[in-house]
């Protein structure tokens, strides 16, 4: 594996596969890599014949400074984990070589609606400096295709709608949350928590279960059921942020959706937590007790 900094590196590694017409996939991160992350990986592997990992912990898309600095930085330990499971590059910049004129930009990605509500509401800016670097790497790198994680699930539909607005000639993948033993979604973020919250923190992942199951027709009670099972989050020591049913596009819900989506962002103790659950809406049947 290559562990490269600079783009006239990179751009000359990737002009010599492009002569070679091999595919090239690209796998965006902020590092602190974990198995899922490397799940990225595995599936870029079915796709193309070159993957590139981008590790660049992105000061634009925090809305807080205390969160860009305490974001896990394991530089080390990413690249001893990305070469084991194959990754043909490892491209790690600095800060000024993706803003060579500085954070007060003269241009950046706006994205609207699939960034609305939700983490667009609790995170300002984020998905701006979200999408505005992705689009940098998209266009620096340019693959066949760029592979996000579904934990992530309104990132990966801005992600989705920015390239097709922008005509990107790139194919998204979403790849599957990858969770641990007792259903906690992996992330960076969970080595943040103690034990203590460590131990409750899959209680995020089974109310949305109980959400899910709750809300799985077209009749279902969905307010009440957002109600009842933030209250449930907030008993075990949660500071809900949203806990809500969007469909599967992330429009609000309607008796006709086929399927649904239950998204949840929550604070244990100052780590900040995000997961989800889609799932197919019943028809014909009564609501779920």
């Amino acid at each position: 594996m290559q562990h490269l900094a600079s783009t006239a590196t990179l751009r000359a590694t990737l002009k010599q596969w492009r002569g070679a017409d091999e595919r090239i996939a690209l796998v965006p991160t902020m590092g602190n890599i974990h198995e899922g992350h490397l799940r990225l990986i595995d599936a870029a592997r079915e796709h193309a014949q070159r993957v590139v990992v981008s590790v660049f912990v992105n000061p634009t898309q925090f809305d807080r400074p205390d969160d860009f600095a305490r974001y896990p930085r394991t530089l080390d330990d990413d690249a001893a984990a990305l070469a084991s499971r194959g990754a043909d590059v490892l491209f790690a910049p600095q800060v000024e070589t993706l803003y060579p004129d500085g954070l007060d930009l003269a241009a950046h990605v706006e994205p609207t609606h699939s960034a609305q509500g939700l983490e667009g509401e609790f995170r300002p800016g984020h998905f701006r400096g979200m999408a505005t670097i992705v689009v940098k790497l998209l266009s620096l790198v340019q693959p066949q295709l760029a592979l996000f994680g579904e934990k992530d699930y309104q990132q990966l539909a801005v992600v989705r709608a920015v390239v097709r607005e922008l005509l990107l000639p790139i194919d998204i993948v979403g790849v599957p949350i990858v969770r641990e033993a007792d259903g906690l979604a992996m992330s960076s973020r969970n080595s943040q928590l103690n034990a203590s919250e460590r131990a409750r923190a899959p209680r995020l992942y089974e109310e949305l279960n109980t959400a899910a199951r709750l809300g799985a027709t077209p009749d279902a009670p969905l307010a009440d059921i957002e109600v009842r099972c933030t209250a449930k989050l907030s008993e075990v020591g949660f500071r809900v942020e949203y806990f809500c049913f969007r469909d599967a596009q992330l429009a609000p819900p309607a008796p006709a959706d086929a399927r649904r989506v239950v998204l949840a962002a929550a604070w244990l103790g100052k780590t900040r937590l995000i997961d989800n659950h889609l799932f197919s809406v019943a028809r014909g049947q009564g609501t779920p007790r």
